[in-house]
């Protein structure tokens, strides 16, 4: 059985109360549902939940007497968009911000988590819904980065935007169509939107940001893994702000 998997209503309960990271709770389908309690919890709280067969538990659980609930929690805690923003400031640094719009794959969001330490990204934004969150696979994935990275789980990706932008944020969205990352100014106090896998960003979240941005390709794939396509933008970022914009944006707005 899966290390993160706590299951039985009272252990469920007490683990919400606790204050411990949870990542998403399963509960056996409506009409057998005998969870007021922990439902009240869930919604009081803001943690996802999710009606599923009874199957589905008996398949994670193996066998054992789950009662109708089983939670997955997270490798670590989460923190505020607030926190991320005093992290920046504490450091005497602009905002180095990565926001991901449901990226689902434990893998790319890994991948991403590494990439953003690294780079020295202050924090990592991700959805509540429709996003893998910080699970045993995801910090695997990242070799130890998950422990050094800070991410902050939200409910609404586009109030979040709006109130990066209120606190002097440029949001930067990644795809296709937009302009050459490499011929886009990527300092000050920055955004970048990573979409999802196959969907790239959602409407409301690309129509929020200030820009969009996008890789040139010379192949013939049109596209990049999403892990591969924010790690090459974020130290475009990166080199910008050590270094200075590059010489083909220098060029270009000349």
């Amino acid at each position: 059985m899966a290390e993160n998997i706590v299951y039985g209503r009272n252990s469920v309960i007490e683990l919400i109360k606790s204050g411990n990271p949870v990542h998403k709770v399963l509960l056996k389908d409506q009409k057998g549902v005998k969870n007021a309690a922990i439902l009240h919890l869930l919604k009081e709280k803001g943690i996802p939940y999710q009606f599923v067969d009874n199957r589905v538990l008996d398949k994670y659980c193996e066998g054992e007497n789950h009662q109708g609930v089983l939670a997955f929690t997270a490798a670590k805690a989460y923190v505020e968009p607030e926190d991320i923003l005093e992290l920046a400031r504490s450091r005497g640094e602009e905002p180095f911000i990565l926001m991901l719009d449901e990226i689902e794959d434990p893998h790319n969001l890994g991948a991403l988590l590494r990439t953003a330490e690294a780079a020295g990204v202050h924090g990592v934004i991700i959805p509540k819904r429709r996003s893998v969150g910080l699970t045993p696979a995801v910090a695997k994935t990242s070799a130890g980065a998950v422990e050094y990275v800070a991410v902050a789980r939200v409910s609404n990706l586009v109030q979040t935007i709006k109130f990066l932008q209120e606190q002097g944020c440029w949001v930067t969205g990644a795809e296709a169509g937009g302009k050459s990352v490499f011929q886009t100014d990527l300092r000050g106090p920055r955004v970048i939107v990573i979409g999802g896998e196959d969907k790239g960003l959602g409407r409301l979240v690309r129509e929020s940001c200030d820009e969009i941005v996008s890789l040139p390709m010379f192949g013939k794939i049109s596209s990049l893994n999403a892990s591969v396509a924010g790690s090459i933008i974020l130290y475009e970022a990166v080199r910008q702000r050590k270094q200075g914009l590059s010489d083909i944006y220098c060029q270009s707005s000349s």
